[in-house]
């Protein structure tokens, strides 16, 4: 027996709401010839109005719903739905103002609590987000969520617990926003590959918004070829413009093309305010790529109005402040709950404004001002990655803050904006998670898919993201924060000196780089010449990977002089000139940026015999008391520190009398990787220097028993392969025997060494992120609360490793700081290595 007109609509409306659109149509056409029922038809031709809006025929669409609308004799339930679905086109059209009389016209008409008013709440919430109306967005979201947990409908109330994780996004909860929507998208997903595709759409944002571009530009280019096979042109474009706000931030040229390509799609669809959307982001890609042929002030005032226009009067507001930039115009006025990112626009054009006009000490305070409102937001963060990435929102703020800093030539100025720019991702201090087994579980499971996936890019596999999405909303989520480290001054950092350690502040600004030298009684700036620089770090990397791995003959010889060469005109225009500022200081503190983030410092011939750390901040450095080596047990190790003799360099109230009680002996472990030639003879060696080291090896050496042994210890050795995973660094790790030890492994150690030596290939390389910071495996273990990392940015040959960190464990064993112990263990073995300290190494 045939399925009858009312059958066949609620089959049609099933597949839609599926994003099954072909199978929707066909249902629908068939209904619709099914009845002579006026009614019935209206709400089939609103049901196919959805569907024709969603395969890119928005104008048939809309006269389809107006007709169905006007129909004479309809029920006030069907009227109701009809505008619904009327205000719902109208929504996706970018038409907020006549998208949100209808809505409220339907859900005013429908009974509250059921199925078609719920549907009516979503499509209003967004309407509301758009607007940027924030609470009025929520609150239609719990009234819908509470409908379909009435109801039982699991797969609308994903939806609408996503949306709300976008309104958190909105308001600039990234933590709340990936968590509501990582847990609803396996529900959305087993709804269909479409359904998936939009809440992928969606997270992407947040990735974005969380400075984690290449991960979201590979989500939104995957979603626009998704959308683009089913004919959803409106969909397809809107990834296109969000592919383009990505690109915005380091590619203004691939952003004003991908905006460009949106713009015409939309306009092709009459879909006005979305066309102004894209164009929008256009205009300040072209001021981006092409600041001397800044678009026309007509074009910015034309595409501000036509977002007005549309109700999207934040994204308006953003455009006028970009446009003040091109014409130097009054700037506009914000609202007291504009969101964090605009508020941060505004600060930033305010403070190149300046800069422009020779108003430096105005452009550094609008800067600071910025960077304060950064501040504020990061507080609510606790994950390193997840602070480190969101600095992104600052880049702009910091560089003409630096540059302005910088052309004062006030040593006191530029320390201070160094210090600001080595915080932006540093300044709070998380608080420890509570063990999470369904979080230790994943990593397990992500252990063994990198075993198995062994020689393919193991990332693009799709268990691999989804746990890997998984583990990265747990960290997020329950990673809290535990306050603020705080930054010191130059008069501040002088006073903590003593007379044998100077600090050397490296400062990059993109057209210059400087370097603030401060000693207990003197400071000065050291311009340093970039393009020599930039010239002998071309080709760096290659020569030292190649040297290490090229032992004896006459190659060697040729890979070892072209090395020693560039090494030396790094020397002289790196390090000699900040050396002779310092006033013969016989050990060093230094902070980098970037671009200075892989040099083997140690390798420099002015280095040689030098005690020097690299430090994340010089207020980390000398800001507040550090542990040092204390009883075995991680429970009962004091906050306050004993100092040994032996620690040179630092002044500081809470240093030790030499008459104190002397600090009790220190703990040493170890653990080696497989396929590492020389790790266990590494090991034992080192561990001959220290009384019940505990050793773990072969089979013993996994995962588990390795965190386990981190926490009772004082000093952790680990000899193992690593490798450094450029696009996700907290999944940088290195090879135990059970698999990958990760930095989201190391980040949930409860009690950290500290002391941690990482003989491993590569674990000392940091990724950059946004300009100033940088993100890797020692920055993870000094996230977690180690004091200092003894790592290589480059590879190390085995034998040279295991004979120069056997050394460096008979100094440590001995009570010397680390950097002492490893500037001892160079001289004595006449090795020269790129090893180097993190952290508190003096």
């Amino acid at each position: 027996m045939p399925l009858s007109a009312l059958e066949l609509h609620q089959r049609g409306v099933d597949a839609a709401n599926s994003r099954r659109f072909a199978q929707a149509r066909r249902a629908l056409t068939t209904a619709s010839a099914r009845t002579d029922d006026d009614d019935l038809r209206a709400r089939i031709d609103g049901t196919m109005a959805y569907v024709l809006a969603q395969t890119g025929q928005p104008a048939e669409a809309e006269r389809l719903s107006r007709a169905a609308l006007s129909r004479p004799g309809l029920s006030d339930e069907t009227v109701a739905l009809a505008n619904g679905q009327l205000g719902t086109l109208l929504m996706h059209g970018g038409r907020l103002d006549e998208a949100d009389l209808f809505l409220t016209k339907a859900i005013d008409g429908l009974d509250e609590g059921s199925i078609e008013s719920a549907n009516c709440l979503m499509s209003r919430s967004i309407v509301s987000m758009q607007r940027h109306r924030l609470d009025d967005c929520s609150a239609d979201l719990l009234r819908a969520i509470a409908a379909y947990e009435a109801h039982g409908a699991d797969a609308p109330l994903a939806e609408a617990r996503h949306n709300l994780g976008y309104a958190a996004l909105l308001g600039g909860d990234l933590v709340t926003a990936l968590g509501l929507m990582t847990r609803s998208r396996p529900i959305l997903a087993a709804t269909s590959d479409l359904a998936a595709a939009i809440s992928d759409l969606d997270r992407a944002e947040v990735l974005r918004d969380a400075g984690l571009t290449t991960e979201a530009e590979e989500l939104l280019g995957t979603v626009a070829v998704r959308f683009g096979a089913q004919r959803m042109r409106q969909a397809r474009g809107e990834a296109e413009f969000h592919l383009a706000r990505s690109l915005l931030r380091h590619d203004a040229a691939s952003a004003e093309r991908s905006a460009a390509t949106a713009s015409r799609r939309f306009a092709a669809l009459g879909s006005e305010s979305w066309a102004a959307r894209a164009e929008a982001v256009r205009l300040e890609a072209r001021l981006l790529a092409h600041p001397k042929a800044a678009p026309h002030t007509e074009d910015f005032t034309r595409t501000a109005a036509a977002l007005a226009r549309g109700g999207f009067r934040t994204e308006a507001t953003a455009l006028s402040l970009t446009a003040r930039l091109a014409d130097g115009g009054r700037l506009p006025r914000l609202t007291a709950d504009a969101p964090t990112p605009l508020r941060l626009r505004q600060h930033e054009v305010r403070a190149v404004r300046a800069a422009s006009a020779g108003k430096d000490a105005d452009a550094r305070r609008a800067a600071a001002d910025g960077l304060e409102l950064l501040t504020a937001w990061q507080q609510s963060f606790g994950a390193l990655d997840l602070q480190a990435s969101v600095a992104m929102h600052g880049t702009e703020l910091m560089f003409t803050g630096l540059a302005a800093a910088a052309r004062s030539r006030d040593p006191g100025v530029l320390f201070e904006w160094s210090e600001r720019a080595r915080h932006l991702s540093q300044q709070v201090a998380p608080v420890r998670p509570p063990h999470d087994e369904e979080l230790s579980a994943d990593l397990a499971e992500l252990r063994m898919l990198r075993a198995d996936l062994a020689g393919s890019d193991w990332t693009t596999d799709s268990r691999v993201r989804e746990l890997r999405d998984r583990v990265r909303d747990r960290q997020w989520s329950s990673t809290g924060v535990g306050g603020n480290h705080e930054r010191l001054g130059l008069r501040e950092t002088m006073a903590r000196l003593d007379g044998d350690t100077a600090i050397l502040a490296y400062v990059f600004t993109r057209d210059e780089l400087l370097c603030v030298v401060v000693t207990a009684s003197a400071s000065s700036i050291v311009e340093l010449s970039l393009p020599r620089i930039e010239a002998a770090l071309d080709g760096l990397r290659a020569d030292l990977d190649v040297a290490a791995l090229t032992r004896g003959g006459q190659m060697a010889h040729i890979v070892a002089r072209s090395l020693d060469e560039r090494l030396r005109l790094l020397d002289d225009a790196l390090l000699a000139p900040t050396r002779a500022a310092t006033g013969g200081a016989a050990r060093l503190a230094l902070t980098v940026p970037g671009i200075l983030g892989g040099i083997p410092w140690a390798m420099l011939p002015g280095m040689r015999g030098t005690p020097f750390t690299i430090a994340t901040s010089v207020s980390r450095l000398l800001g507040g008391a550090r542990r040092h080596p204390g009883p075995s047990s991680a429970h009962q190790r004091p906050e306050a520190p004993t100092v040994a003799p032996q620690r040179p360099g630092l002044a500081s109230a809470s240093d030790a009398s030499a008459g104190e009680t002397a600090a009790p002996r220190p703990t040493a472990g170890f653990a080696t990787g497989p396929r590492v030639a020389r790790a266990e003879e590494e090991v034992r060696r080192a561990a001959e220097a220290w009384r019940d080291a505990r050793m773990l090896t072969g089979e013993s050496a996994r995962v588990s028993a390795v965190t386990e042994l981190a926490e009772q210890v004082d000093v952790l050795h680990i000899a193992a392969h690593g490798r450094h995973a450029v696009d996700n660094p907290m999944f940088s790790g290195f090879e135990l025997h059970d698999g990958t030890l990760f930095g989201y492994d190391v980040d949930l150690i409860s009690r950290a060494p500290e002391t941690v030596v990482l003989s491993a290939c590569e674990l000392g390389r940091s990724s950059v992120r946004w300009g100033e910071e940088a993100l890797g495996m020692t920055r993870v273990w000094l996230h977690a609360g180690t004091g200092c990392v003894i790592a290589a940015p480059v590879v190390v040959a085995d034998d040279i490793a295991c004979e120069l960190l056997g050394a460096v464990h008979s100094e440590l064993a001995a009570g010397a700081r680390p950097a002492v112990a490893l500037a001892a263990a160079a001289e004595s073995t006449g090795l020269s290595a790129p090893f180097q300290c993190h952290g508190s190494g003096l």
